[in-house]
């Protein structure tokens, strides 16, 4: 499998980001993904810190 693009902490800050107000398609924008990810993000990632993502990848 190859190297994540993001870190764990680079997903949090863009869904926490989204969490304060700002949209999803200015989020995305400046984080270079697309908004599609975001929304996966959410759904894998939502409430989560970035310390029990990583502990989730590394399983």
């Amino acid at each position: 499998m190859g190297k994540a693009r993001f870190t764990e902490h680079q997903i949090i800050a863009v869904l926490k980001s989204v969490e304060a107000g700002r949209t999803v398609k200015d989020v995305c924008r400046e984080a270079g993904i697309y908004e599609p990810s975001d929304h996966n993000w959410k759904a894998k990632f939502g409430g989560m810190e970035a310390s029990d993502i990583k502990k989730m990848k590394d399983l």
